[in-house]
């Protein structure tokens, strides 16, 4: 015991002047950081609060500077769910943004691991055609694609012209994969030839389970770009009211009730919902799919 109280007691040298300027330094960079990211969150939240906060207010009151209901009027959704077409609508824009997207990632899969894996004349020019259909935009092709389904077909006023060709690849789905694929080595696509596969099996069994964040990407991509897609249903459906969708029935919708603000904000959350849960609980998956694309090329 002596000898422990005996024991000279370590003192810690003071910070030099130099490690107390780094010291707040670090802390000044923290707290502005942070200051930048509540900054960013606040920008891209309080527009969706607004929008939220307007649809539970009276006719009265949405048109007012208050920011907060007075009373919190929730039967304003059940008068949009009532107004006729809502829900042909919301049927609509299901059917469309689901099978689009299924379409889109059965057809696109092939293609983006042929390009990623297969070794045949012409692989360069074959991406440069998908590249090249990426920097298309769809308003110069709409008159003779329009032709085509109006005369040929007789499909206009249907959702069909908008879901048929999603059955034939989307160019920008095709090349997010297959920068994703080359992230897998190819060891792997090696050794299970080796191990008697065909291209077909090897695709299925070795390289999708392995390509599941770059899938679900796409998948995303393409439900999100369905859902609030605009132009299509304005071109090919606005002729039929039993086709419009969501974002181009959302449009009649806020013409026809241009002075009830609150079901017209009631509206667009209810448009806006099913996207947001789908980023929510797909977030993890979309963004390491994101991250992974292009790390190879």
């Amino acid at each position: 015991m002596a000898q422990v109280l005996d024991r000279p007691v370590e003192l810690k040298s003071p910070a030099s002047p130099a490690e107390r300027t780094a010291r707040r330094r670090a802390l000044l960079e923290w707290i502005a950081i942070h200051s930048l990211g509540v900054a960013a969150a606040l920008f891209f939240v309080l527009p969706f609060v607004f929008v939220f906060l307007t649809s539970l207010m009276s006719d009265s009151q949405a048109l007012s500077r208050d920011l907060i209901p007075h009373t919190w009027e929730w039967a304003n959704y059940r008068k949009v769910f009532d107004t006729p077409g809502f829900l042909t609508w919301w049927k609509n824009t299901l059917i469309y943004a689901g099978l689009g997207t299924v379409l889109t990632v059965v057809s696109s899969v092939p293609v983006a691991y042929a390009l990623a894996k297969f070794r045949f004349r012409g692989r360069n020019l074959s991406l440069m055609l998908v590249i090249s259909m990426m920097m298309l935009p769809p308003q110069v092709v709409v008159i003779p694609m329009y032709l085509f389904w109006a005369k040929q077909l007789d499909l206009t006023g249907t959702l069909w012209p908008m879901i048929i060709p999603m059955a034939f690849g989307d160019a920008f789905s095709i090349f997010l994969l297959r920068q994703f694929l080359m992230t897998i080595p190819n060891e792997y696509v090696d050794a299970a030839k080796v191990d008697g596969c065909g291209d077909l099996r090897t695709l299925l069994k070795v390289i999708l389970p392995m390509a599941k964040p770059g899938i679900a990407a796409i998948a995303l991509f393409q439900f999100f770009n369905a859902w609030n897609d605009y132009f299509g249903p304005q071109i090919y459906a606005s002729e039929n009211p039993a086709a419009w969708t969501l974002s181009y029935g959302l449009e009649s919708f806020k013409g026809a009730r241009h002075t009830d603000w609150n079901l017209t904000m009631a509206a667009t959350v209810l448009v806006m919902a099913p996207v947001i849960l789908v980023f929510f609980f797909a977030q993890k998956a979309f963004v390491e799919g994101v991250t992974l694309t292009g790390v190879k090329g």
